[in-house]
């Protein structure tokens, strides 16, 4: 009756070992297949770039985020695995349109008069070939984007226009061209900010 129960005994115990090494072999495999990712966004080159307008000549005025940070996701074995479903978020003190008056005054015109948005956050969904949309949180609204992207030469290059008053951002707009009122004035004599803004975000592996 011993043998019985020792023979049981050592079975469970080398059950529960052999149980924790598959374990540990299937987190390792997961960890490896993470590392060995071909396409990584936390180490490609990654560009956030914009145009706003003003004047009801619909000037152009450029500009960029300087940092993205990768939430979740990014990495793939193609870009396309990579690019889909990454998790993203923007600081927005990161923005750059070479001008540090201007700089300034987006930041606190702009992005300061709006709820808590001191990080633009957003998730980047590929639907095919050549489209997919990008879910972004801004003023506490998340509205859908819809972009087109090529892939070439190892680089994911998107484009979409963002409409920022469907962010209730009509007031952060308004503020923002009372502020600049004179320099967004036109040759009509009309100042004008445009709540149109075009996207134009490329990653380089």
């Amino acid at each position: 009756m011993k043998k019985v129960v020792i023979v049981a005994f050592l079975t469970v115990i080398a059950f529960n070992f052999s149980s924790c090494k598959s374990e540990a072999k299937k987190e390792t495999s997961k960890e490896v297949s993470k590392v060995d990712a071909k396409f990584s966004l936390k180490k490609a080159k990654n560009e956030i770039n914009f145009t706003a307008f003003k004047t009801t000549e619909k000037v152009p005025v450029g500009g960029q985020f300087k940092k993205v940070d990768i939430i979740s996701g990014g990495e793939g074995n193609t870009i396309k695995e990579a690019i889909n479903n990454t998790e993203f978020s923007i600081p927005v003190s990161s923005i750059f349109t070479k001008d540090t008056s201007r700089d300034f005054k987006i930041k606190k015109f702009f992005f300061g008069i709006m709820d808590n948005t001191k990080l633009l956050s957003g998730k980047l969904v590929i639907e095919n070939d050549s489209v997919g949309y990008t879910n972004i949180k801004m003023n506490g609204v998340t509205e859908k984007i819809p972009f087109q992207y090529t892939i070439e030469n190892n680089s994911f290059s998107l484009k979409a226009t963002m409409d920022v008053t469907k962010w209730n951002a009509a007031d952060a707009l308004a503020a923002l061209n009372k502020e600049c009122f004179d320099l967004h004035k036109g040759a009509d004599g009309i100042s004008k900010t445009w709540n149109e803004v075009l996207l134009n975000i490329t990653s380089t592996f």
